[in-house]
């Protein structure tokens, strides 16, 4: 590995014309690589980014280089990349990338080291393994970075961990918890894209079905959503009360996970968790029961505890596999137990994604103006920073709201005023 390692720069000009398409639903990103370009708020900046390789994260990596960021970039998940996209990266961005779809673990680190030998000013994480092996393997480099931004919802809760137990050394604004991201990445995004990389896995009917959807997160919300507008008969497992009633109260039913594991057709991980659904759950399911994940990292489902009560397991076609029970009944895993919406799919729709990569556009030149004035832990996102994304996306979707009158905001202000 040297500049690159992808898997055919031939595909270049298919991934070109397929970044394209996607900048078109992208007009937020497009708005603010137009102010970079002239501004150039990342000018002598490197930055190392660990991301999902799509159509999507190329035209944010594009926003970075045009403020003026030397770019690197790895994948976030061996199956998520676009081969066809990475390529292109080389090829026509001059963007370094280490990136192959399918790539094996070590591979996988590999990469992720190969990014980090250009000594990188800026971090952008999704899942937070580029932080952890730098914090781990790397720590000489800790001197020279200034900060770091996280993407998704498992990254964050290990982000924070980390700073509660007073190791996290260098600040990172958590995009994942910014307004504009996670009420509508995690919701509509994961939602529409989870369902997307089911059916095209297996080709299946989902109406009619037993859905069940475990976790009801942002994440959890979106993939029960969309699996009940696509006619299933939805069920809900949690473990936080709260989100448990909210559940009921949107309309489904819920249990636990061993009681639902007698009664779904599909079952879909959401939690962010490690074992959610375990050898005991697996042994209640129907012959063809079909479990797939949605969330960050391949551990929420017990695929290790799978194989010891299986007999045999088989390739059906690309993203399925089915394991023969030593109780004679068939479970089909799709995508490995990875992020099937990214698997075996293209991951959320452009136009979501484009409030998020405007989260981490704005949010890298906000560290690096930041520079030496924020203290080693999670930061949120900026109100200013989310309200300008949701302002000009309404905008650019044509959409007009009111303001506050003078009168209005003088009530809101005062406590003097009752009935």
């Amino acid at each position: 590995m040297n500049d690159y390692d992808v898997r055919d720069l031939g595909l270049a000009e298919e991934g070109s014309a397929r970044i394209e398409w996607a900048g078109r639903s992208m007009p937020v990103l497009h708005l603010i690589r137009e102010g970079f370009e002239k501004e150039k708020p990342l000018a002598g900046c490197r930055i190392a980014a660990c991301l999902h390789v799509t159509t999507e994260t190329a035209c944010l990596l594009t926003t970075l280089k045009a403020g003026g960021a030397d770019v690197v970039v790895c994948a976030s998940n061996p199956l998520s990349t676009q081969d066809d996209v990475a390529a292109s990266l080389v090829v026509h961005s001059g963007i370094p990338v280490f990136a192959r779809k399918g790539e094996d673990p070590q591979t996988y680190y590999e990469h992720i080291r190969a990014c980090l030998r250009t000594e990188p000013h800026l971090t952008l994480d999704d899942g937070a393994d580029l932080v952890s092996t730098i914090h781990k393997e790397r720590q000489e480099l800790l001197a020279g970075i200034i900060g770091g931004t996280e993407e998704t919802t498992t990254g964050v809760i290990r982000l924070r961990t980390m700073a509660e137990s007073g190791v996290l050394r260098y600040p990172i604004v958590a995009v994942n918890d910014a307004r504009t991201k996670h009420l509508f990445d995690n919701r509509y995004g994961t939602g529409q894209s989870t369902i997307d990389g089911i059916l095209r896995a297996t080709n299946r009917l989902i109406a009619g079905s037993r859905f069940v959807v475990c976790g009801y997160g942002w994440c959890g919300r979106g993939v029960a959503m969309r699996a009940r507008g696509m006619g299933a008969s939805v069920i809900v497992t949690e473990v936080d009360p709260l989100r448990a009633l909210e559940a009921v109260l949107d309309g489904y039913r819920v249990m636990p996970m061993e009681e639902a594991a007698r009664e779904g057709d599909f079952f879909c991980t959401v939690t962010g968790d490690i074992r959610v659904i375990r050898k005991e759950h697996f042994l209640q399911m129907k012959d063809g029961a079909i479990v797939c994940n949605s969330g960050h990292f391949n551990v929420e489902v017990d695929l290790e505890g799978l194989e010891e009560i299986s007999q045999s397991r088989r390739p059906l076609r690309a993203f399925v596999e089915e394991y023969q029970l030593t109780n004679g009944r068939r479970i089909i895993v799709l995508g490995e137990g990875r992020l099937i919406n990214l698997a075996s799919a293209e991951g959320h729709p452009s136009s979501v994604m484009d409030m998020s990569f405007a989260n981490q556009a704005l949010c890298a030149a906000y560290l690096v103006a930041s520079r030496g004035k924020l203290e080693n832990k999670v930061y949120g996102v900026p109100k200013d920073i989310d309200d300008r994304i949701a302002a000009l996306k309404l905008e650019s979707m044509g959409i007009r709201i009111d303001r506050l009158t003078e009168e209005q905001r003088k009530y809101l202000a005062s406590w003097e005023l009752g009935t």
